[in-house]
C-alpha cells in the first residue's frame, strides 16, 4: 500500500489524478490522505470524484472515501479492462482531466477502446481539448501509443455540456521512449478565438489585440465556427507548430476581464515559450512526464526532455511518479530553462 500525502507539493488534483493512472498501470494500492487539502474547498469535487470513479470501472478497483469531499481515498485496483465507457462530470468540471487519468491504463491495455466524455472541454486550471489534440496526442503517437480525440460539443464554464470522444489503441509493446530536446524548425503559428453566445466584436477585439502583439497577419488569426447553444463561452488559443512538438497556449473571457486582457495573457505566454530553445514549455513540460515515464519503465531506456520552466505542478508530477514506478527523475538547469532525464 503506497501512503501518499495529498497536502505536499502544489498540493491539487494532480496528485490524485496521477495517482489512480500509475495504480491503474502498476496493480499497485495507494491511501491518499489531505486530499486539495490547502485548496479554498478541500477534498473531492465533482469532477475529481468522476476520475476516480472513471478508474474504478476501467479496473474494477475497491475503494473507499470515494464521495464528494471527502479527504481520504483508499484505492485498490484490478486488472484494466479494455472496452467501451462513458464518463459524464455532470457540471462543468473538466472532462478533459477524466481522459488524461485513464488513458495512460488503457494504452497499456490489451485491446482498443473507445470512450464518451461530458462535462467541460475547455476549462481554466484543465488543458483544453485542443491542447490533447495538437500537443499530447501526437507525441503519445510518437511514443507508440495511438489514439484519436473528437470534439462533439464544446463545454464551458459554467453550463458545461461538452462532449469528448477517444478511441485509445493498445501500446504495451509498442511504447518506445525518445529524447525531445529540440523544437525543430517552425512550421507554422496561428490563433483562434471561441466566442459562442457573445458579440463577434468579442472575438475580433481579442484577435486583433494579439495580431498586433506579436506581429502575426490576418491570416493567422482566425474566428472558429461555434454553435450558439454552446455558449457562452470564451476561449482565446495561440497554436505555435514546430517540427518535432506544437505548443497552444489558452485564455479564458470572463466576467469583468476585457478581451484585450484575455489577449494579453496569450501574449504573455507565447512570449515565455519563445524567448527559450527548450522543446516544451510549463504544461506540456507537467504532463509529458507521466506516458514518458511508462516507456521508460517498460523498455528500461532513459529518455530526456528540455523545458523552458518547471512549475510546482510540475515538480510534485515527479514526486508522484517516483512512487509508482521504478525510475528516477532528475532535473538540470540549463542556459534558458530545464533538462528533465528519466532513467529506470
Amino acid at each position: 500500500m503506497i501512503e501518499i500525502d495529498g497536502s505536499v507539493g502544489e498540493g491539487g488534483g494532480q496528485i490524485l489524478r496521477t495517482s489512480l493512472a500509475l495504480s491503474m498501470c502498476t496493480g499497485q494500492p495507494f491511501t491518499l490522505t489531505k486530499i486539495r487539502a490547502g485548496r479554498a474547498k478541500p477534498g473531492l469535487m465533482r469532477q475529481h470524484l468522476t476520475c476516480v470513479n472513471a478508474a474504478a470501472a476501467v479496473c474494477g478497483a475497491d475503494v473507499h472515501g470515494a464521495e464528494l469531499n471527502s479527504q481520504s481515498l483508499v484505492f485498490r485496483p484490478g486488472p484494466v479492462r479494455a472496452g467501451d465507457y462513458e464518463f459524464n462530470v455532470g457540471t462543468a468540471g473538466s472532462c478533459t482531466l477524466v481522459l488524461q487519468t485513464v488513458w495512460p491504463a488503457l494504452m497499456l491495455a490489451d485491446a482498443t477502446s473507445r470512450l464518451k466524455l461530458g462535462g467541460g472541454t475547455h476549462n481554466p486550471m484543465a488543458p483544453p481539448f485542443h491542447f490533447l489534440e495538437r500537443s499530447y496526442a501526437p507525441l503519445l503517437h510518437k511514443l507508440g501509443a495511438k489514439a484519436d480525440l473528437l470534439l462533439r460539443r464544446l463545454g464551458f464554464y459554467p453550463a458545461g455540456g461538452g462532449e469528448i470522444e477517444a478511441t485509445i489503441w493498445p501500446a504495451k509493446d509498442s511504447l518506445q521512449p525518445f529524447d525531445l530536446n529540440d523544437r525543430g524548425a517552425k512550421v507554422e503559428s496561428y490563433a483562434e478565438c471561441f466566442a459562442p453566445a457573445l458579440p463577434r466584436s468579442v472575438a475580433r477585439r481579442e484577435l486583433e489585440q494579439l495580431g498586433t502583439s506579436l506581429g502575426w497577419s490576418n491570416a493567422q488569426l482566425r474566428e472558429a465556427a461555434c454553435r450558439q447553444n454552446e455558449g457562452p463561452g470564451n476561449a482565446l488559443l495561440a497554436t505555435l507548430v514546430y517540427e518535432h512538438v506544437s505548443e497552444v497556449f489558452t485564455a479564458f473571457g470572463e466576467k469583468g476581464v476585457s478581451a484585450e486582457q484575455v489577449a494579453r495573457e496569450v501574449v504573455r505566454e507565447v512570449r515565455a515559450y519563445q524567448v527559450s530553445h527548450a522543446a516544451l514549455g510549463p504544461h506540456l513540460t507537467d504532463q509529458w512526464v507521466l506516458p514518458l515515464a511508462l516507456a521508460v519503465w517498460q523498455r528500461q531506456c532513459s529518455a530526456s526532455y528540455t523545458a523552458t520552466e518547471l512549475t510546482d505542478h510540475a515538480t510534485t508530477n515527479f514526486e508522484t511518479i517516483q512512487k509508482f514506478l521504478p525510475v528516477c527523475i532528475q532535473t538540470e538547469k540549463t542556459r534558458d530553462g530545464w533538462q528533465v532525464t528519466v532513467m529506470p
